[in-house]
């Protein structure tokens, strides 16, 4: 196992196993941390026995990622639980408040447990922007229009999160839900004022989140790049709301992302405005050019808020987590919410 400290970029790999070039890669001094995706799980036994191969290449071990909100982005689904959309948490929440908190714990237990048996170590969870409507992204992954609801959904999740051994990553930060192009394929600009969007930050002031993803859209209010590369937002993030945590960039392969040109610019210019840990992925050879020619100077200190997401405690495993109470509890409570 090398000893070596965590770097900036969260990259990915091709298949269900890991290759000789992956190995490499992800012992590269620049890398941090790797995103899974569905491509990369076949079954439990398998998304186990990859996970723990990778935390054995470096130490301290690889921060392992997934989007497994529920809903339409859930990445692991046969042998895992299948999770609602964040949305039918915010009904439930319309019928009765207090259910719909009880829910969204179990949710995030749920989510957070069966990951962490399987040797995931964090989810990009929870969805903060409020649904406004007619974005192509967003939609029912919000919980709510409302950002009261917003805040009291996602704290209680995140709760079910901790219960299950997992941190909390708030996104797209400072709000995604406005605008309608999916900046996945487009380049959306939010021309409001920063004072009409004070609703969409409201649960950054609020909620205690270890990280937050910040999302590729431009909002005329406060600059010309979206808010992965603007260090003014970074700036507000860390200066006005007070926010102390991990800032992640959405994906740099989006179609959002090429604002400011290829790659190699994409990443200097969001680790130069603030961004902790940089997200490449669906372009191995992208990640190629990065690890061979990006010559960063790097801040240690962002290594180190990185580090503070990887798990402290063990958790049981898969067999043990089947015959707990609590989780059993939660599952019969999401059986009904997808009924």
């Amino acid at each position: 196992m090398k000893q070596l400290a965590l770097g900036p970029l969260m990259i990915d790999i091709a298949g269900t196993q890991l290759t000789d070039l992956d190995r490499e890669r992800l012992c590269h001094p620049l890398v941090g941390g790797i995103i899974l995706f569905s491509r990369n799980y076949f079954n439990p036994e398998q998304l186990e026995t990859l996970t723990s191969e990778i935390h054995s290449l470096r130490s301290p071990t690889l921060l392992i990622a997934v989007d497994h909100e529920g809903g339409r982005v859930q990445r692991f689904r046969d042998g895992f639980t299948r999770l609602p959309p964040m949305a039918a948490l915010g009904r439930l929440w319309d019928a009765s408040p207090e259910a719909g908190l009880a829910a969204a714990r179990d949710v995030g237990f749920v989510l957070a447990a069966e990951l962490r048996a399987r040797g995931v170590d964090y989810s990009f969870t929870p969805v903060l922007d409020l649904d406004y409507g007619p974005s192509r992204v967003i939609g029912d992954r919000a919980f709510h229009r409302q950002p009261e609801a917003v805040i009291a959904l996602a704290n209680a999740l995140a709760e079910g999160l901790l219960q299950g051994g997992m941190g909390s990553c708030g996104k797209h930060f400072p709000g995604h839900g406005y605008v309608i192009p999916d900046s996945h394929v487009e380049l959306p600009v939010d021309n409001r004022s920063l004072e009409a969007m004070q609703e969409d930050l409201l649960p950054y002031r609020r909620l205690g989140l270890d990280a937050v993803m910040a999302a590729h859209v431009i909002y005329d209010c406060m600059d010309c790049n979206t808010a992965v590369f603007s260090n003014k937002w970074i700036y507000y993030l860390r200066n006005n709301i007070k926010f102390n945590g991990v800032v992640f960039t959405d994906d740099l392969s989006m179609e959002g992302a090429g604002v400011v040109g290829g790659m190699l610019n994409r990443v200097d210019t969001a680790y130069r405005a603030g961004c902790d840990m940089l997200l490449v992925c669906n372009s191995p050879e992208a990640v190629g050019e990065v690890l061979d020619s990006w010559k960063p100077e790097i801040d240690s200190e962002r290594g180190k808020r990185v580090e503070a997401l990887l798990p402290k405690h063990s958790v049981k495993n898969w067999t043990s987590l089947q015959a707990e109470p609590r989780y059993q509890v939660a599952q019969k409570s999401i059986a009904q919410l997808m009924a």
